[in-house]
C-alpha cells in the first residue's frame, strides 16, 4: 500500500511539478510552485486526450495506451530537465503563498484557519465517500478498463460486450483514472474513490489561491479571507446535486466535475492573466498560448459539453478584449486554442 500510494504521490504531484517547468516563461506567476503543478497537470491532460481518444477509436487495448503514455510522460521529463538545466537558476523557488512575516504576522490566524478548513475537507471527502448514481457507469468503466485491457467496448453496468461507446470515449477521463490505477496496482474504484479527491480537490483550492495571488497581490491577510470565503461558500454550497460546491466535494473523480472546479476556473485564471498582459502593453508569449492549448483540450477530456463551454469563455473573453484594447490579434491565438474543442465536437456529432 505505501508503496502503491508513493507512486500516485509521483503521478499525481511530482510529475505534474516538474512538467510544468516547460510553462516557466510564460508568465511571471509561472514560477509559483502552486501554477507549476497546475500548469503541468493540464499538459499531462492534454496529452492524454490527443492520445487516448485516437487509440478508443482505432478500438485499441487499454495495454497499449499505458505504454504509449508513458512514453509521452517521459519525454516530457526529458525536455523539462533540459529546460531545467539551460535556465539559470536565480534565487530560490517561488514561493507557494505570500510569507508570513513583519506585518503580515497579522494574517497568521485567518491562514490556519484556512489550512484547518482545507483539511477537513479533505477528510471529509474520503471518510463520506459514496456511491453517486453516475459511479455506476463512470468508476465501472475505470474498472473494467483496468481488468478487461479494454476502452469503452464492455457495457459498465453488465460487463458484457457492446459496441464502441463513441459519445463517452471522446471524453476519456474515467480511463485516466484507470492509467493511474494500472501504474500504482491499486483497484480503479480506491483510486477514484479515496486517492483522486484528495488531489483534485486540493488542485482546485490551489487555483483559486493563484487567482487570490492575482486579484491580492502582496497582500497576505485579504488572499486568506479570499479563500476562507471561498472554502465556506465550499461547504454550505450543496443547496442541490447540481451545484459546483456539490460535483466538487463529492463527486470530484467524474470528469465533468473537474470540468467546473479545475478546468474552468483555471481558464479564468489565464484569462485574466491574459487582460493583465494587454493592459500592460505585454506580449504574449508562445508557450502562453500553448497553456491556453492546453486547458480547450483538457475541456474536451473531461466532457463533450467542455467543448462548448470552454469555447464560449475564450470567444467572449477574446472578443471583449479586443474591442476594449484595440488588440485584435489577441484573437488569432484564442481562436487557434479552440480548434480541438472543435474537431471533437465535430468527432461526436459525426459518430452520433
Amino acid at each position: 500500500m505505501i508503496i502503491q500510494l508513493l507512486i500516485l504521490f509521483l503521478l499525481l504531484l511530482a510529475v505534474p511539478v516538474a512538467v510544468g517547468e516547460l510553462f516557466i516563461k510564460a508568465d511571471g506567476l509561472a514560477g509559483n510552485l502552486l501554477f507549476r503543478w497546475v500548469s503541468g497537470q493540464f499538459l499531462l491532460w492534454a496529452g492524454f486526450q490527443l492520445i487516448c481518444v485516437p487509440l478508443i477509436l482505432q478500438e485499441r487495448s487499454f495495454g497499449f495506451l499505458v505504454k504509449l503514455f508513458s512514453g509521452y510522460i517521459l519525454a516530457l521529463l526529458l525536455l523539462a530537465a533540459a529546460a531545467r538545466i539551460r535556465r539559470p537558476l536565480k534565487g530560490r523557488a517561488g514561493r507557494v503563498w505570500p510569507a508570513v512575516g513583519g506585518q503580515r504576522m497579522q494574517g497568521l490566524p485567518v491562514w490556519l484557519l484556512f489550512w484547518g478548513m482545507l483539511l477537513f475537507q479533505l477528510v471529509q471527502a474520503v471518510r463520506l465517500s459514496y456511491g453517486d448514481t453516475d459511479d455506476a457507469y463512470y468508476v465501472a468503466v475505470s474498472s473494467i478498463t483496468q481488468n478487461a485491457d479494454t476502452m469503452y467496448q464492455k457495457l459498465p453496468y453488465t460487463g458484457g460486450a457492446t459496441m464502441l461507446d463513441i459519445r463517452h470515449g471522446l471524453a476519456p477521463f474515467p480511463i485516466w483514472i484507470s492509467y493511474l490505477a494500472e501504474l500504482s496496482g491499486m483497484q480503479a474504484v480506491i483510486v477514484a474513490k479515496v486517492v483522486v479527491p484528495v488531489a483534485l480537490i486540493a488542485m482546485t483550492y490551489a487555483i483559486f489561491g493563484l487567482i487570490g495571488r492575482l486579484l491580492f497581490p502582496e497582500k497576505g491577510r485579504q488572499m486568506a479571507l479570499f479563500l476562507v470565503f471561498t472554502e465556506i461558500l465550499v461547504l454550505f454550497g450543496n443547496t442541490s446535486i447540481y451545484t459546483m460546491e456539490n460535483f466538487m466535494i463529492a463527486r470530484s473523480r467524474q470528469g465533468k466535475a473537474a470540468l467546473g472546479s479545475i478546468v474552468i476556473p483555471f481558464l479564468l485564471l489565464l484569462i485574466l492573466i491574459l487582460l493583465k498582459k494587454m493592459q500592460e502593453k505585454e506580449s504574449i508569449s508562445l508557450r502562453f498560448c500553448l497553456m491556453l492549448g492546453t486547458v480547450t483540450v483538457t475541456g474536451c477530456l473531461c466532457s463533450t459539453l467542455g467543448a462548448l463551454l470552454v469555447c464560449l469563455a475564450m470567444g467572449t473573453a477574446g472578443l471583449l478584449a479586443a474591442l476594449c484594447y484595440k488588440r485584435y490579434r489577441v484573437l488569432i491565438p484564442m481562436a487557434v486554442s479552440c480548434i480541438p474543442c472543435i474537431v471533437y465536437a465535430c468527432l461526436y456529432l459525426f459518430f452520433d
